[in-house]
């Protein structure tokens, strides 16, 4: 009989309520449409807000990468004021979202963390730049990115980090997949995404946009 009742086991939540003291009944798994805490799921959530809020917000903040690296004179964290975002507000690791135009001149698929080295178009400074092709990317500079997603919005540290993961799963589908990328050493690309400031020798970007000439 136990084993009966709790296959069709309703929740009984309890609304204190000094005007009603009432008592209202919802089944397992609707507990959110009463008190409003819904289960996370960053695949569905991330997913949902790519196209609207997280492609426009990007493509905004995007500044020319030519221009940026001219600006910076070689050091990077120079512009986080004028350009980045810090994971952590004021501390923690900075991220800048750039866009471009590109050649690509070497494709390495041979590891899972794949990416396409560019040289930009009128720009002949030192620095190495690279898009992530995946299939794993490194890094979070996307979700940093971003002002609408903050980890305080989150419940813990997995939550946290699944964003990101989902986050690069929609740039694998959506950005990614459609290009054919063995064919493009020697083509133009351009391109719109996100990198973590490691060092000023090497830019590790994620795109979140990529188009082939």
């Amino acid at each position: 009989m136990k084993k009966r009742m709790a296959a069709v086991l309703l929740v009984l939540v309890i609304a204190l309520s000094s005007l009603t003291g009432c008592v209202k009944v919802v089944k397992i798994g609707e507990e959110g449409k009463l008190t409003g805490n819904t289960t996370f799921n960053a695949d569905s959530d991330v997913a949902s807000i790519w196209e609207s809020k997280a492609l426009p917000e990007l493509n905004k903040k995007a500044v020319d990468l030519k221009t940026f690296l001219t600006e910076s004179k070689g050091d990077l964290k120079s512009l986080a004021k004028k350009y980045g975002k810090y994971s952590m507000g004021s501390s923690g690791e900075l991220s800048y979202v750039v866009k471009g135009t590109a050649k690509v001149t070497k494709i390495d698929q041979q590891k899972k963390a794949g990416y396409m080295e560019v040289t930009l178009d009128g720009y002949s400074g030192k620095e190495v730049i690279k898009l992530q092709i995946g299939t794993v990317f490194k890094g979070s500079a996307v979700r940093d990115s971003l002002d609408f997603i903050k980890y305080e919005d989150f419940k813990n540290q997995v939550q946290w980090a699944a964003v990101s993961q989902s986050i690069h799963t929609v740039i694998l589908d959506k950005v990614v997949k459609p290009l054919n990328v063995s064919s493009l050493t020697g083509k133009t690309v351009e391109f719109v995404g996100c990198f973590t400031v490691d060092d000023n020798s090497e830019l590790l970007i994620t795109p979140v946009q990529i188009s082939a000439k």
